[in-house]
């Protein structure tokens, strides 16, 4: 389908421009600045996650890499695409809202589509610092520190001893998740998390309740881990949504002892009200928001002081520039930041960039502690993380390359191979 079929199409859907026209933009520039988005291409590669990279390149030769949430990235990069195709990719804020207008009856700034949205606003933040010689985080308005830390996200993996219960159910060891504990702040990490939400028994999942004794393992879980390292390290848990505001409540009075820096996504991620009623119950801090997009998303869980820290996922929220409005709203109202983040080297480069901007954001995630090849995936030496932080960039844009050879030897299944720029 010609450019022009699929645009009509488009329109015709009620996701074209409509009365709200932001394609085209201002004319006006040095001819060093005058370029063009000539294609955007998405490859998956088969990571932790299936991680969507995408290439933004233009008419000067310029390439911009970015990152989106795992999932249908690609489609809606094609979707995209034809309003792009011509525009200026220094325009990264109005091209932003082009693309959250043109995705407008896809779900606009609550859909999936934020994702790829994100993906290709990372590139155009790549592009632009590559055009200027800036860093990404210069353009983003200077740094507060030149390191970000890390906190490592620990799935015990092999390491964790099931053991049967009486109902023959499998329960998983506090001991196993205090060894990995363990291993993980030797290999220098000052900052660290468990999912807690793992089934202890056979309860009726689909109630979101937690009975008495399984209350009581998740704590075992905790006090073993805190008994391992010590209050030193950061250190929080993850409950993925899973339980209701009583059992949610109650988990986190109990777990008030040990100081948690943070309890995450105690409930379903919609209602800010759930939220505030768990947040108001306890003293153990209340994270959340992975799931939120856009800084309207953010509003009533921050104004409404429903949890004490936030948590959006710089590859899914909106983007660079997103994130720093979202973390720029929490800091009006004393919320600290520590993003949600499960992508590659690249999206996760890109996350670095963006957190050194903003004062409140003091840990990122980190999601691949299991994949080997995560630092092949650059063409740099040694490690990204090192000593549980990583160095913000100096160099023009992201300060990355990819290395097409392994990035091509960890393909998604269906994907063709990728050239290098």
């Amino acid at each position: 389908m010609t450019d022009s079929k699929y645009r009509q199409l488009v329109d015709d859907m009620g996701g074209g421009v409509g009365w709200r026209d932001l394609s085209g933009g201002p004319e006006r520039r040095t001819e060093s600045r005058d370029l063009a988005i000539t294609e955007i291409e998405c490859v998956v590669l088969e990571g932790n996650f299936p991680w969507n990279l995408l290439r933004v390149h233009t008419d000067a030769g310029v390439v911009g890499l970015g990152e989106a949430f795992p999932g249908p990235a690609g489609e809606y990069v094609e979707f995209l695409k034809p309003g792009l195709v011509g525009e200026n990719p220094l325009d990264v804020d109005r091209l932003v809202e082009h693309m959250t207008q043109l995705v407008s009856a896809l779900g606009g700034s609550v859909g999936y589509s934020q994702a790829a949205v994100s993906g290709i606003e990372t590139a155009l933040w790549d592009i632009a610092g590559t055009v200027t010689g800036l860093p990404v985080y210069q353009l983003l308005g200077g740094k507060y520190r030149d390191a970000v830390r890390i906190y490592c996200d620990c799935h015990a993996g092999e390491a964790l001893v099931a053991a049967p219960d009486a109902e023959g159910a499998e329960l998983y060891t506090p001991e196993a998740y205090a060894e990995v504990a363990r291993e993980v702040v030797d290999e220098g990490f000052s900052a660290l998390k468990f999912d807690l939400d793992v089934k202890t028994g056979p309860a009726d999942t689909a109630t979101r309740r937690l009975e008495t004794q399984e209350i009581e393992h998740k704590v075992e879980i905790v006090d073993a881990v805190r008994e391992a390292i010590g209050t030193e390290p950061v250190l929080g848990f993850d409950l993925h949504w899973n339980y209701s505001v009583e059992t949610a409540a109650k988990v986190a009075r109990r777990l008030e002892p040990y100081d948690l820096d943070w309890l995450e996504d105690p409930v379903p991620p919609e209602n800010a009200d759930a939220h505030r009623k768990v947040t108001t119950s306890t003293t153990t801090p209340i994270l959340a928001g992975e799931n939120l997009t856009r800084v309207e998303g953010f509003a009533p869980f921050l104004v409404e002081q429903a949890i004490d820290l936030v948590a959006p996922d710089i590859q899914k929220c909106g983007g660079l520039l997103e994130f720093r409005k979202i973390a720029t709203l929490a800091d009006a109202y004393d919320v600290p930041v520590a993003p949600h983040n499960i992508s590659s080297p690249v999206g996760t480069v890109a996350s670095v960039h963006t957190c050194a901007t903003v004062p409140g954001a003091f840990a990122l995630e980190y999601h691949a502690r299991e994949v080997d090849w995560w630092d092949d995936l650059l063409a740099s030496d040694g490690p990204l993380i090192e000593d549980g932080e990583i160095a913000v960039p100096e160099s023009p844009g992201l300060g990355i390359e990819l290395d097409y050879e392994v990035l091509n030897d960890h393909l998604a299944p269906g994907e063709e191979p990728v050239e290098p720029v």
